[in-house]
């Protein structure tokens, strides 16, 4: 059962929506970036958003992936994610192995977050965007 795993504090990993212009077009995704110096092994993301709009409820699909080895100091993209979505609350469950020690980190990026004035340079990706830290 989940209450009997040992679970560690996630460090050294983060998640970013950023944005890319991909022939002549814009296009936004979710990316993790490991800034550890040890690879990732096993590494499991469930995405879903979810709040209101107008009044009403709205929840997105739960999307679920996976990334076999995410190498030491390196990133991946996990979605792209349509600008639509920016104002619900955009939710990423994050788990992984770094040896035989299992991670375990829920990042939420919130409703309206993200919007031109917030963005930042990610050096990791090398694109604009929003960083959850």
């Amino acid at each position: 059962m989940k209450k009997d795993i040992d679970f560690h504090p996630v460090t050294g990993v983060k998640l970013a929506i950023a944005k890319e212009m991909v022939n002549g077009l814009e296009e936004w995704g979710v990316y993790i970036i490991n800034l550890n110096l040890i690879e990732l092994h096993t590494v499991m993301i469930t995405s879903k958003g979810y709040g209101n709009i107008k009044g009403e409820e709205k929840k997105t699909s739960v999307l679920r992936h996976m990334i076999q080895e995410l190498g030491a100091e390196s990133m991946a993209k996990i979605e792209p994610i349509d600008p639509a979505l920016f104002v619900l609350n955009n939710e990423y469950w994050v788990s992984y192995y770094i040896l035989d020690q299992i991670f375990d980190k829920k990042f939420i990026f919130k409703a309206h977050i993200i919007n031109p004035s917030s963005l930042e340079y990610i050096p990791e990706l090398g694109l604009e965007g929003f960083l959850h830290r």
